[in-house]
């Protein structure tokens, strides 16, 4: 057999396994795995190198409307630009419906800054921010049979936030449909007091934000939506999950046999509430809910990857220019932490800080990164098998590692839309060096050679936490 190309020599991991072999490709798929195969039109030597599947992001924000003023810094196409060069081959942002308008106005409207800009694989989540009767009894159960299997609720956010009638109502759906609901959990009635009280007293800097959204709120928040999970009997993921409060109130859930899913990011990982103190507004640079936290919440945070509570790491990029008026440094920003947009970078940096000190450090196995990267979020958001393995029929989606490459991340490495990284400085040590989406190259050795355009949406199968029967 003639193949398109084979990737020779290289260490390959999955979720389960690690072992030497070849791979051939043809047609984007993966067709054989095994040894000496070397008939191909071009053949990739990964000797010392890694061969694993290209990470899978499942929570990105890109050009998602972000208020009056605001512009958020990452298109379509520097946004995929940006998670292609982290070693990642598909992304899953977020279509946010606007309050009074529908769904699929949105979806549409979404699909058209999509359309013809995407370096990587990309497949849509839905924010539900109205869900009207129209919206939760004819819009949601159509787009869940037309593949967008998942949706986004928030418990705070001005114009967000949903009461918790509402999000019963989003939960039965999903309950009926088998689709999976993400939630963002903090306390909103509690973060416009603390917000109020805080302003009130003239403390109004960046660094102030992490007061108003202590984690208190994260916790409670958690509770009550496993709570309202547990009333409808449905699967729910916590996300971005920052200190041992909220992962012990998803750990005891998860004892008590409720499918509840957990998920932390790079953050919660490497980044303190010190690191929003920042002179006059550099720490806006730092500002995103929940807020980083402590060193011992760090340390829960690994706990959680390690055990598995969480089962997914993703970046929650969502990126805004610091200097810039539409940005950080919005006019209102300046007067209030409470006005500063919410949101870091850091698609690119997720899986190298995964990696390093994750892998490198002994904090979890190759296979648990190449599960939180991209095996479990195929699996979480219906793309397994197509997507998140290294497995014949699959799509070649492909990230080759130097395990042993020591890099200072920077922002000009993210290749993002941003005008910074907040994990400038820090030292990793393992680099994509290759990303391949469905076997057509897109960055080597630090060069983009890949063709804008070429990356598509996908449709994707009910996930599998929320499944239901035979």
């Amino acid at each position: 057999m003639t193949f398109d190309t084979v990737i020779r020599n290289g260490t390959v991991a999955t979720a389960s396994d690690t072992f030497t072999c070849d791979v051939g490709i043809e047609a984007g798929k993966i067709v054989a795995l095994g040894r000496g195969l070397d008939d191909a039109r071009e053949i990739i030597d990964a000797t010392a190198r890694l061969v694993l599947p290209g990470g899978i992001d499942s929570h990105v924000h890109i050009s998602q409307p972000s208020g009056e003023g605001i512009v958020m810094a990452d298109d379509f196409e520097t946004g995929t630009r940006s998670a292609a060069f982290g070693g990642n081959t598909t992304v899953l942002p977020f279509c946010l419906q606007e309050k009074g308008r529908p769904l699929r106005e949105a979806l549409t409207n979404y699909h058209a800054l999509a359309e013809g800009n995407c370096y990587t694989d990309v497949s849509f989540h839905l924010i539900i921010s109205d869900p009207s009767e129209a919206v939760l009894g004819q819009e949601l159960p159509a787009l869940v049979a037309d593949g967008y299997s998942s949706f986004k609720v928030f418990m705070t956010y001005e114009g967000l936030a949903l009461s918790d009638r509402e999000i019963l109502e989003v939960m039965s759906v999903a309950r009926e449909t088998g689709a999976l609901v993400m939630i963002h959990a903090e306390n909103y009635d509690a973060i416009r007091f603390l917000t109020d009280r805080l302003e009130r007293a003239g403390k109004t800097a960046p660094h102030f934000h992490a007061a108003s959204r202590p984690i208190a709120v994260e916790r409670e928040a958690t509770h009550r939506a496993i709570s309202l999970a547990e009333l409808v009997d449905v699967p729910i993921m916590i996300v971005h999950v920052s200190n041992r409060e909220a992962m012990e109130e998803i750990r005891r859930a998860q004892q008590k046999g409720l499918n509840i899913y957990g998920e932390t990011c790079p953050q919660y990982l490497v980044l303190t509430a010190r690191d929003l103190e920042g002179l006059n507004m550099e720490g806006a640079k730092y500002v995103c809910s929940p807020p980083p936290r402590d060193e011992a919440s760090q340390a829960a945070c690994w706990e959680g990857l390690r055990t598995g509570v969480f089962s997914t790491f993703s970046s929650d990029h969502c990126p805004f220019r610091y200097d810039d008026p539409a940005g950080k440094l919005a006019p209102k920003g300046r007067t209030s932490f409470r006005w500063v947009p919410n949101g870091i970078p850091g698609v690119a940096a997720r899986l190298p800080i995964l990696f390093s000190e994750g892998v490198v450090k002994g904090r979890i196995s190759l296979n648990q990164f190449v599960a939180l990267s991209a095996t479990n979020h195929a699996r979480t958001y219906g793309l397994y098998p197509r997507k998140g393995t290294i497995a014949i029929g699959a799509d070649a989606d492909i990230a080759i590692w130097d395990p042993e490459r020591r890099v200072t991340i920077t922002h000009a490495l993210m290749q993002d839309g941003a005008d910074y990284t907040p994990y400038e400085g820090i030292e990793v040590t393992g680099w994509p060096e290759l990303t391949m989406v469905r076997g057509q190259t897109v960055v080597r050795d630090g060069a983009l050679v890949g063709r804008k355009g070429f990356g598509t949406h996908l449709s994707r199968d009910l996930p599998n936490a929320g499944r239901r029967g035979p």
